[in-house]
C-alpha cells in the first residue's frame, strides 16, 4: 500500500472517529412517569397544543418507556427534549444539551 493511500485512509478514519464522538448524548437517563396502563393515556396528538403553547417548534414526539417524549426547538432555536406524563399531559423534565433544565414540582421519576 502506498503512503498517499495510507494516509488518506487515516485521515478517513480520523473523521469518522469525530464524527462518533460528535453524537449527543441521551438526556432522558431513566425517566419513569407512572402512567399505569396504556388505555388511559390521552393520545399523544394532544400533546401537539401543549407544545405550541410552550412556543416550541416540534420536531418529534414518541413514547419513551412510560413517558410521551418530544424532541422541539425553543423560541431562542434551542434544542431540546422534554417529558410528559401521558394521562395528564404534564410537563415532567426539559432536557438542554444533556443538562436538566426544568422538573416538576415534586417529580421525582
Amino acid at each position: 500500500m502506498s503512503f498517499r493511500r495510507i494516509l488518506k485512509a487515516s485521515t478517513l478514519l480520523a473523521a469518522v472517529a469525530a464524527a462518533g464522538l460528535a453524537v449527543p448524548a441521551q438526556a432522558d437517563g431513566d425517566i419513569i412517569c407512572k402512567a399505569g396502563p396504556k388505555d388511559g393515556w390521552q393520545k399523544i396528538s394532544k400533546l401537539k397544543k401543549k407544545v405550541w403553547l410552550e412556543e416550541w417548534k416540534l420536531l418529534k414526539m414518541q413514547v419513551e418507556g412510560d413517558c410521551y417524549e418530544v424532541y422541539a426547538r425553543t423560541k431562542e432555536g434551542q434544542s431540546i427534549e422534554a417529558f410528559f406524563h401521558p394521562v395528564t399531559l404534564k410537563k415532567l423534565v426539559v432536557f438542554r444539551r444533556g443538562q436538566e433544565i426544568y422538573r416538576a414540582e415534586g417529580f421525582t421519576g
